[in-house]
């Protein structure tokens, strides 16, 4: 459970990240004093941390990862409903492998 309130923190961050960009210019400053870019770098401090504790309950590298694997899914819902990015049929194919992908490594 908690690789994927990561997986999803994970993407969330990396939305932030977009997002944050987007706001910036060429200054330094607007790098450093930028909401959505800070607010990816605390997604990502979460990520670590959720790391860390998972492994310390006992989890398999090979198996958290491959859970972790899911921020794409998480990543693509998040462009759905932030900048109306299309799901489109390979994509479910391609949710269905990273699942698949996820059960047998987790077997």
């Amino acid at each position: 459970m908690l690789f994927i309130i990561a997986a999803f923190l994970g993407a969330l961050g990396q939305f932030f990240y977009k997002s944050g960009a987007e706001k910036t210019d060429s200054t330094f400053a607007s790098y450093l004093i930028n909401a959505r870019l800070l607010a990816g770098i605390v997604c990502y401090v979460a990520v670590m941390v959720l790391f860390v504790a998972a492994f310390k309950r006992g989890g398999a590298l090979t198996v958290l990862y491959s859970i972790y694997a899911s921020t794409f899914i998480f990543a693509a819902i998040i462009a759905w409903f932030a900048y109306g990015t299309p799901i489109r049929a390979p994509h479910f194919a391609g949710f269905a492998l990273l699942i698949a992908g996820m059960y047998l490594l987790g077997r």
